[in-house]
């Protein structure tokens, strides 16, 4: 992401490239983040991460921290914290008002 002319906590979407995500977050739908959300176990999040920014599912165990695919044919990976998460995402758009989901 480069910078740009809208805020730091202006919301922004984002396209998911790929299956990492399924079967919530399908190839292509539409997800709005917000880099002002807050963190939370569980939670859908972008993060920076080996150098690019990844979409995955923040958990917190052990006093570790780690980015989740929700596909199992990725894996699993620990990372630095919540200081490398880049926003929290708030929706999932859909074509149709029924196909949106809030997070």
């Amino acid at each position: 992401m480069e910078e740009s002319a809208c805020s730091k906590a202006e919301p922004f979407a984002l396209q998911v490239l790929g299956d990492s995500m399924q079967p919530e977050f399908m190839n292509e739908v539409v997800i709005v983040v917000d880099p002002e959300g807050v963190v939370r176990d569980g939670c859908y999040v972008v993060a920076w991460h080996n150098d690019e920014y990844i979409f995955r599912q923040y958990r917190f165990h052990d006093g570790k921290h780690y980015l989740v695919p929700l596909n199992d044919l990725y894996p699993t990976e620990e990372f630095a914290g919540p200081e490398n998460i880049k926003g929290v995402v708030i929706q999932q758009a859909g074509r149709r008002r029924k196909d949106r989901k809030f997070y």
